[in-house]
């Protein structure tokens, strides 16, 4: 029986579900919501996010249960059933992009046969991408779809293995890559002050790469560019040159960081999800190497990106909940670039 037969299907057990609704009950519906995921009663949960968001146009503030319904459809559900709700108006207010969270159950080459069109099926072709498990370059359903982030479905030789979230029913847990700590820091050795140089393109990317940590949290940011080399972009930062210490990193650690920070909504924000980190190291990288806002994909980011000199650097401070503490060196054009980000819960 097709899916929207299915959801058609008079249910007695919707009954209580109208009366739930008409009386804006939350906590019942949400018990109802738990009850259906755990009976895989994939039909009935999809009422439920329907009876709830048609309520919120009565004055009814039911979105929450429409929010979790959905949810669970595409954390639990079956591949069928996870694409019913895979559409733009669906996720607004989920912990992070329902396209990521179906990439997490299910590959591209399922999904695509019950997606449409449209910048959503993209945007799940690329979460599918950075898990290993997206479309091939000739994909008959992406020639029809816009591209969002307009970089290859494909994941370039250049890149790394991006880290990637794992949801489940208490939420998100998306760690930071593996620790720096292993490798061997020395001391930053700051130089005489630096000449300070205007790279808005950079400070942009920077920025961006972070902006749920400082527009939807509580986390702050600081760029700087320089003439010089990583150490005189930290002294520009205004760093403790006593308790600075610097390691190299390599340039798949480096981006699988920069990946990590772009993808994340910090301590209260919402998370873009790993798409969208991915398109921050294309941005980051081709702003760094000099492109300007008319980059593309054909641009060789990948040279670029070996080209550049990446490090990890700390200070004697500890650093709690979210931080991104990079510095970068283009040997070739005698230029530095460094960020300190940081984001906490409290």
């Amino acid at each position: 029986m097709p899916v929207d037969e299915l959801t058609d299907q008079p249910d007695p057990a919707d009954d209580d579900l109208d009366e739930l609704v008409a009386r804006a009950d939350l906590d019942a519906l949400v018990r109802l919501v738990d009850a259906r995921t755990e009976s895989r009663d994939w039909a009935g949960l999809l009422r439920c996010r329907d009876r709830a968001r048609a309520a919120v146009a009565t004055g009814r503030q039911l979105w929450p249960v429409a929010t979790l319904a959905e949810y669970r459809l595409v954390l639990h559900g079956s591949t069928d059933w996870a694409a019913r709700v895979l559409d733009e108006e669906s996720g607004r207010f989920s912990i992070g992009p329902l396209t990521e969270v179906a990439a997490q159950r299910h590959r591209w080459a399922e999904l695509r046969t019950y997606l449409r069109p449209g910048p959503v099926s993209a945007m799940v072709a690329h979460e599918c991408a950075v898990r290993g498990a997206g479309p091939t370059e000739d994909d008959e359903l992406l020639a029809q779809c816009p591209n969002p982030l307009e970089i290859p479905y494909v994941l370039s030789p250049w890149e790394p293995a991006y880290p990637t979230a794992t949801y489940s029913d208490d939420g998100i847990d998306a760690p930071a890559p593996d620790p720096v700590a292993s490798h061997r820091f020395t001391p930053a050795w700051f130089p005489l002050d630096a000449a300070v140089v205007k790279d808005r393109e950079a400070d942009h990317a920077w920025r961006d790469l972070v902006s749920p940590w400082t527009t939807a949290s509580n986390g702050r940011a600081q760029t700087v560019a320089v003439e010089g080399d990583a150490p005189m972009a930290l002294r520009a930062l205004g760093l403790p040159e006593d308790r600075t210490t610097i390691a190299r990193l390599r340039t798949g650690e480096a981006l699988r960081w920069l990946a990590w920070a772009g993808a994340s909504g910090g301590a209260h924000g919402r998370r873009r999800g790993a798409a969208a980190g991915r398109f921050a190291v294309w941005h980051l990288v081709a702003a760094l190497g000099g492109l300007g806002p008319n980059w593309s994909a054909d641009d060789d980011l990948g040279a670029i990106a070996d080209e550049l000199q990446w490090f990890w650097y700390s200070t004697s401070e500890p650093m709690l909940g979210w931080h991104l503490s990079i510095a970068v060196h283009d040997p070739e054009d005698g230029l530095a670039w460094a960020i300190q980000a940081s984001d906490a819960r409290f």
